[in-house]
């Protein structure tokens, strides 16, 4: 059997040699739909929950004068690049079904680590429970996928006495890597200082997950092969405790994967519209 070739399973920019042109059709969609959004009283932006600048939350509400559910959308880039303003469209789906979305930022790696960012996301989520009152539907993007699964498997009483066990109690992620071991054999580690047991500790795949959550992993069809294996491991790790589901969503890479989010027919957005539904307050 050959050996797998970890830095080009990996590396997605080289694998989408248009990433860029992508990127900035992200960052053009993004910037019309906050517009769109402010113009018809429906966004609320630069939401500070941390001490940081990245720390904040761009909220997209549905229509007014209905009782929404509320999702947060976690965007990727490896812990390391990108910015929620590149994503503000990604909540078109569900807001046209009803869900008010918050698109959350958080600090990078190197400035701090993996396990610094679950921390700010789990912060983000109990400002949302505080301010709001609601428990929350998660999805999120590649290493937004990773935190959107560890704030599934968050023991939130443990941190706020006052939450509910099940404050995040369905998630949904696209094109994750769950377990991270794998990544200190790519170059991205320079970037994320893991050795092999901060691995294992920032990995949702080793953490036990409580009882009756839902848990969906979804991976373009173009997708390497180890990326299509990480979505598959956290199904099998979590099958026996939560309601897991492994997709493929064919002929779409790690980038165009997510399109189908600003789509509001969308299969991918009927299928989070619905679980996030089942949320009660």
């Amino acid at each position: 059997m050959a050996a797998v070739d970890y830095e080009a399973e990996y590396n997605n920019r080289a694998r989408v040699p248009e990433y860029a042109d992508i990127f900035a059709r992200w960052a053009g969609e993004a910037e019309l739909y906050r517009a769109d959004m402010l113009k018809a009283g429906r966004a609320e932006l630069g939401l500070s929950y941390g001490d940081t600048p990245r720390q904040y939350f761009d909220l997209f509400l549905a229509e007014p004068g209905k009782s929404a559910p509320l999702a947060i959308f976690v965007h990727g880039g490896y812990w390391r690049s990108l910015d929620p303003s590149m994503f503000s469209h990604m909540a078109r789906g569900l807001n046209a079904h009803g869900v008010a979305v918050a698109v959350v930022g958080y600090d990078l790696c190197p400035t701090i680590g993996i396990a610094d960012i679950i921390e700010q996301l789990r912060r983000a989520c109990a400002f949302l429970w505080q301010r709001y009152g609601q428990r929350l539907f998660i999805y999120g993007h590649s290493a937004g996928a990773h935190l959107a699964a560890a704030m599934l498997a968050t023991d939130w009483p443990s941190l706020y006495p006052k939450a509910p066990a099940d404050l995040v109690p369905a998630g949904y992620g696209i094109s994750g890597i769950f377990d991270l071991t794998t990544l200190l054999k790519v170059s991205a580690n320079q970037d994320l200082h893991l050795d092999e047991d901060q691995a294992r500790k920032v990995s949702p795949v080793f953490w036990p997950l409580a009882p009756g959550l839902t848990f969906d992993a979804v991976v373009g069809g173009l997708e390497s092969s180890e990326f299509k294996r990480q979505s598959q491991i956290i199904v099998k790790a979590w099958q026996n405790a939560a309601r897991t589901r492994y997709e493929e969503v064919a002929a779409n890479n790690h980038f165009t994967v997510i399109d189908a989010l600003a789509q509001p027919q969308s299969v991918m957005v009927a299928r989070i519209a619905e679980l996030a539904r089942q949320i009660k307050s």
